[in-house]
């Protein structure tokens, strides 16, 4: 309601009187032209510098307010002016009459300011991060008010001075309070203070200079460039922020923000805001280098801050993606219909066909795709992850051996990559006819409502989603997604999570069978105090076979059902009667073949082919070069030829490489990373150095950090030995041993 009331009355203020800016001096007791900002205009009314001007809207000019801020007259919508020949002449202006005016002072900004009421409205209902959201939220507003209050401003009028000072400095701040808490939500250490509270005062301090300025009119001048310095040092703090945590970590999400913010203040910065402080004169108007500040609102739209706040880039794709087909064929069809009913055709006619053609095209491929999803479950994406994110996510759910874990695990996935604050997985227990939640004090769902779903189903019901997870004769588990009516899922995430429901139910199955296992073993513990060195290596191995199967099953079902519809596809792009439709046909089909490719990938991560054809160096060297195609770092590597007897060990040295270059993919923000794979005498030797980041060893050794508790895990199986050093911002190194015919294990993780 402030941001309308304010922006309301700007925009007011800003149509009442046009922007004159014409530099005036006091001679022998009268009031003479000495700069007119807009030259031509007063070549146009015969405005010259031997006018003496009289009145300013009937004010006498002795009387006018204007003229203790600036020697200019500002705004006018009448100028009374004495000729040299005594003739006394009324000029009316119009805004029309200075036509750039009309675009600079009034139609850009007034068409700012409702682009910005309009995207904060989307945000504050489709808001998934409320803390960043409302952030973002708060820093367009002040940028909208910064930029429509720069007009009024310079028409001295005193709300217009209060609003512009203190909103262009306040934008800054907000914008580094939102950089803080944006650098916590995607996981990147903040180089900067924590207190951000603190750089609230420099707009404290800008609102105060602009009071002093209406009460203190001499000290416009200086108390602006005060407020400048102000804008100029936070700009600075942030630009250098920016800066250097791109170039430390080379985040992909820091160049973007880099560029959709660096690039609209820059002319502002180095055109008009610098030149005006140390030497007092300026290349582009305040006016014309605030357009810039246009950019802010479409570049954080299209980058899409904060992991998707707002997804319209995907809408944005789809749209090019139709038009491009709608566009060639449309061509097409109407080079066609001129060529056999030309001289019946008009260029109105023409017109008119080609529009309702391509219009009609379009709407055709959104309406296929939506029948396409609903009978088919085939989606277009522009993004061509979800695949992947839900390969990744089974991945990690699937190294859980405890149901609670898996729960707690499912839960974070989901919310991590759909963006919601509240998922949790309810639990209803038939002993006991009471709910339980892997997260406290949540609210309870209606047994019957469970009952209505079907495995895998998602429902949106009242403020949560619900979806059917798992049930068998003790327990009914559902997914709950909070979303309080302010989201929507999009078709692929809830097709995501569909698949992952249905990968998940499985899961369970699975992991009640191995805490069943670990349960029999626990009490052969406690019978016999020996330790197992068996048993860690059965249980490695099995987990090891559950992924071959996994591979042969992916393999079998969904390969084979892509190779049929590309068959399809090719049949139909070879057919005579099909000439019309013959290019959109191929270009499917080319998307099918990538999908294969993809797909065929992932089978060959969960069971590398070349381990048992062409054996490890092989298998090893596939990896690596995959890995260098992905990596931002320098990788160095090793590999020796090993001959161990133990064909076993082959499958756990590729999985250890694979996790350790995994790791320094996702986690190390590393420049250069080496690999060793060693031979001796009696068995092997891995080191792993890189120069990243690093970590706590405790926080290793306490917890699954990065997967290091699973490669020990897979080491200890074979009694090797598990060597880490690592320190915060001071790299890591992992050295592995294994030795071949032990048959005693070591259950000590060592770290150095």
């Amino acid at each position: 309601m402030l941001y309308l009331v304010i922006g309301l009355y700007l925009i007011y203020v800003s149509y009442s009187r046009p922007l004159l800016e014409i530099e005036i001096k006091k001679e022998n007791g009268e009031w003479g032209v000495t700069q007119p900002y807009y030259k031509e205009w007063t070549e146009w009314k015969s405005i010259s510098p031997s006018d003496v001007i009289l009145r300013i809207d009937d004010v006498p000019m002795d009387h006018l307010n204007q003229l203790k801020y600036k020697s200019m007259i500002v705004a006018a919508n009448k100028i009374t002016i004495m000729k040299p020949n005594g003739e006394i002449k009324d000029i009316h202006i119009n805004h029309l009459d200075i036509p750039h005016q009309f675009y600079y002072i009034l139609l850009f900004p007034a068409c700012y300011y409702l682009l910005t009421l309009l995207i904060t409205i989307y945000l504050h209902f489709n808001r998934k991060n409320i803390n960043l959201t409302n952030l973002l939220i708060f820093f367009m507003l002040t940028v909208s008010l910064a930029y429509v209050s720069s007009g009024v401003s310079s028409r001295v009028n005193g709300i217009g001075i209060i609003v512009n000072r203190s909103s262009m400095v306040l934008c800054l701040a907000i914008l580094l309070h939102f950089l803080r808490d944006y650098y916590s939500f995607v996981k990147i250490n903040w180089l900067f203070t924590n207190n951000i509270k603190y750089f609230y005062i420099f707009p404290v301090i800008a609102f105060s200079l602009g009071c002093i300025i209406i009460f203190h009119p001499v000290s416009y001048y200086f108390l602006s460039e005060v407020v400048l310095v102000l804008f100029f040092i936070l700009l600075i703090i942030i630009i250098s922020i920016l800066l250097l945590s791109y170039f430390k970590y080379k985040s992909p999400q820091l160049k973007i923000l880099l560029c959709s913010i660096l690039i609209p203040f820059l002319p502002f910065l180095f055109l008009y805001s610098l030149p005006k402080i140390f030497f007092d004169t300026y290349f582009l108007s305040g006016e014309i280098c605030s357009l810039f500040l246009l950019l802010i609102p479409f570049s954080f739209i299209l980058t899409q801050v904060a992991e998707r706040l707002f997804d319209i880039e995907y809408h944005i794709t789809r749209l090019r993606y139709y038009v491009i087909f709608s566009l060639i064929f449309t061509l097409w069809f109407i080079v066609g219909l001129y060529w056999i009913a030309g001289e019946y055709l008009t260029i109105p006619v023409i017109s008119g066909v080609s529009f309702f053609t391509f219009i009609s095209l379009v709407v055709l491929f959104y309406i296929k795709e939506k029948v396409d999803y609903r009978k088919r479950k085939i989606l277009f994406s522009t993004k061509g992850d979800y695949i992947h994110q839900l390969y990744t996510a089974v991945d990690r759910i699937g190294k859980t051996i405890k149901i609670d874990e898996l729960l707690e695990k499912f839960a974070q996935e989901v919310s991590l990559h759909l963006e919601l604050e509240h998922v949790f997985v309810l639990t209803y227990n038939y002993d006991t006819n009471q709910f339980t939640s892997t997260v406290e004090g949540r609210l309870s769902i209606n047994p019957a409502l469970i009952e209505d779903l079907k495995l895998g189903e998602i429902r949106r019901i009242d403020k949560v989603y619900l979806a059917f997870l798992h049930q068998d004769a003790h327990y009914k588990r559902a997914l709950v997604l909070e979303h309080k009516n302010s989201i929507h899922l999009k078709d692929e995430e809830l097709l995501w999570l569909e698949l992952l429901l249905l990968y998940v139910n499985n899961f369970i199955e699975n992991t009640k069978m191995v805490e069943e296992l670990l349960e029999e073993l626990k009490h052969m513990r406690q019978a016999d105090d020996s330790q197992l060195p068996w048993l860690s290596k059965l249980l490695w191995l099995r987990f090891e076979e559950e992924k071959y199967q996994l591979a042969q099953e992916l393999h079998d079902t969904n390969l084979q059902e892509q190779l049929h519809i590309a068959r399809e596809v090719d049949v139909l792009v070879n057919a005579k009667d099909t000439t019309e439709i013959q290019q959109k046909l191929e270009n499917i089909h080319q998307q099918m073949i990538t999908s294969l490719h993809d797909l065929r990938a992932y089978c060959e991560n969960l069971k590398p082919p070349l381990l048992d054809t062409l054996g490890l160096n092989a298998a090893l060297e596939k990896l690596i070069r995959k890995v260098i195609e992905r990596a931002s770092f320098v990788l160095i590597y090793t590999i020796d030829r090993l001959y161990l007897e133990d064909e076993r060990m082959n499958l756990m040295i590729y999985r250890l490489f694979q996790e350790l270059l995994n790791n320094a993919l996702k986690h190390s923000y590393a420049t250069t990373v080496e690999i060793r794979l060693q031979e001796m005498d009696d068995g092997f030797e891995i080191i792993y150095k890189d120069d990243g980041v690093g970590c706590k060893i405790d926080d290793i050794i306490a917890g699954e950090s990065m997967g290091i508790q699973g490669m020990q895990e897979r080491v200890k199986a074979f009694n090797g030995q598990f060597y880490i050093d690592s320190q915060v911002h001071a790299g890591m190194s992992i050295r592995i041993t294994v030795k071949e015919g032990s048959d005693t294990l070591d259950y000590d993780a060592h770290s150095g």
